[in-house]
């Protein structure tokens, strides 16, 4: 018989702790749920409001932790950037300073006048990223890391500890309670019984003044964190809307100075220096003049003269002519000189010669352009067909004519 009421015991512990672990799984909670030993509704309420308070300001945490992180890679980004626009701002300062165009100075005040602009724009961005680290960042990172928050969270962990306890000792008592129930109600069993509900009352007491005082302090943090985070968000995006009104007005002021200084300059007659030169013409333009000449006609005449080389010029294109100190050559009277020099024809600035009155100028009437750019001419010394210009060296043919003049009149 003993041994069949020891069985029975196990059974019924076995079935209390069940129920306790069913009632668990469904009430839910991370702080205990309400059971039957629980039932009482201001101590429901407690828990649902500690749970709910811890949950919030959890939230609210990583939300800040957020924006600290934000706010932190927007800084070291904006860092960069403005580093960045400082080298820009001294490098355009550089150019309008140094100044090196010789037809004006639009250009260089135009570049002044942005680097003027980009210093003070960059100067406002770093402005703005000094207030977001002082302004923002600082005062979450404080907040999340602060002890207000640590010592509510601490107090509602308390609070989950005493009722886990308080759990343990109402299954204590119950078992006391059946124990009473089964057994003769010995002295013994009824003071450890009177025992066990007496610590049960004192850590239910203790657990609903810990509650309470949990429910103030996580309280007191939820609303400072809302209205904290409020603060600093308000206070982020009035140093971006102040930043970028600046940055506007700075702008408008920039373009109104170089929208004056294009006026300036539009407005302006091209400057024309003594060195300036049209760009030399195509081969099919020159071939294509005197082709229309010759077609309608008419008779135009092209100046040719004969100049010495002051300067050396390397040709920079396949159409333009390599030019040495003291060589001659023959020349057309515009900008850019087509001639021959050494058996070989191109474009050369006119700029590199000088003219010399060795010879008489040639006179050329247009013909056909078949052999070259500029077609072969006719010279009006003989009337005869000569080479391409561009292999036509002077001298030699003045020397040849003579000779032809001299043999005809023996």
């Amino acid at each position: 018989m003993e041994a069949l009421r020891k069985q029975a015991s196990k059974l019924r512990e076995q079935v209390a702790r069940q129920q306790q672990a069913v009632f668990k799984q469904f009430g839910g909670g991370g702080y205990g749920s309400p059971d039957s030993l629980f039932a009482d509704a201001a101590e429901y309420k407690q828990h649902q409001k500690i749970e709910k308070l811890y949950i919030s300001t959890r939230a609210a945490k990583h939300f800040q932790r957020d924006i600290v992180r934000g706010v932190e890679g927007y800084i070291i980004t904006g860092s960069k950037q403005v580093e960045i626009g400082n080298k820009l701002s001294e490098d355009s300062r550089k150019y309008g300073v140094g100044n090196t165009c010789t037809s004006g100075n639009t250009l260089s005040n135009a570049a002044l006048s942005y680097a003027r602009a980009r210093s003070q724009m960059e100067n406002e961005h770093g402005n703005l990223l000094k207030a977001l680290g002082t302004q923002v960042a600082e005062p979450l990172r404080a907040m999340v890391v602060g002890a207000p928050l640590e010592d509510a969270r601490h107090l509602a962990q308390r609070y989950d500890r005493m009722r886990q306890e308080a759990e343990a000792q109402s299954t204590e008592v119950s078992k006391r309670h059946i124990k009473v129930r089964e057994i003769a109600g010995t002295g013994d069993n009824i003071s450890k019984l009177e025992a066990a509900e007496a610590k049960l009352q004192e850590l239910k007491s203790n657990m609903a003044a810990t509650g309470k005082e949990a429910v103030a302090a996580m309280a007191a943090v939820e609303a400072q964190q809302q209205r904290l985070t409020l603060q600093r968000l308000l206070a982020m995006v009035e140093s971006e809307r102040t930043y970028h009104q600046k940055i506007l007005q700075i702008l408008e002021q920039l373009e109104a100075e170089m929208l004056l200084e294009r006026q300036r300059i539009e407005a302006s007659p091209n400057p024309v220096s003594e060195n300036f030169m049209p760009p030399p013409p195509s081969y099919e333009e020159a071939s294509g003049f005197f082709a229309n000449s010759a077609v309608d006609g008419a008779t135009e005449t092209v100046e040719y003269f004969l100049a010495e080389v002051i300067n050396s010029y390397q040709a920079e294109t396949d159409v333009e002519l390599n030019l040495s100190v003291g060589d001659y050559v023959v020349v057309s009277d515009n900008g850019w000189a087509e001639g021959e020099c050494k058996g070989k024809a191109g474009w050369f600035p006119c700029a590199y010669i000088e003219r010399r009155e060795r010879s008489s100028k040639l006179t050329l009437h247009g013909a056909t352009g078949a052999n070259g750019p500029i077609g072969r001419m006719q010279w009006t010394y003989n009337q005869r067909f000569c080479q391409d210009l561009s292999l036509f060296p002077l001298e030699e043919v003045l020397q040849q004519d003579a000779e032809r003049r001299n043999s005809s009149k023996r």
